[in-house]
């Protein structure tokens, strides 16, 4: 008999995978939490079976509060890393934000 948590990969405290999968709780849990239905999940993502979306939101409702938890230091750790990202463009993202600024600028919208 499996347990719930068989049908996933702990990778750390903040890293849960699908197991046989690289897709974490958190992208299913993502479109279910925004009113998606488990069919509607599984169309998006064809590869993962409908069991496995069942499970990871059964795992969801019966640790709800720890999951909850992680989805928030997940996010936490996204809009950090995306804060970083738009105060420290990559020299090619520089370059293409020069050239679009010049090219506004020559048709007089910047």
């Amino acid at each position: 008999m499996m347990n719930i948590e068989d049908y996933f990969d702990f990778i750390s405290p903040d890293d849960i995978r699908i197991k046989g999968h690289r897709i974490g709780i958190e992208t299913v849990l993502k479109y279910f939490l925004n009113g998606y239905t488990p069919e509607e999940i599984a169309a998006l993502y064809p590869d993962l079976s409908l069991e496995k979306i069942y499970a990871t939101i059964t795992y969801y409702f019966h640790q709800k509060v720890s999951v909850n938890a992680y989805l928030m230091r997940l996010k936490s750790w996204q809009d950090k890393r995306y804060e970083e990202w738009v105060n420290n463009p990559s020299p090619l993202i520089q370059r293409l934000q020069k050239v679009r600024d010049q090219k506004l600028a020559s048709i007089g919208k910047l």
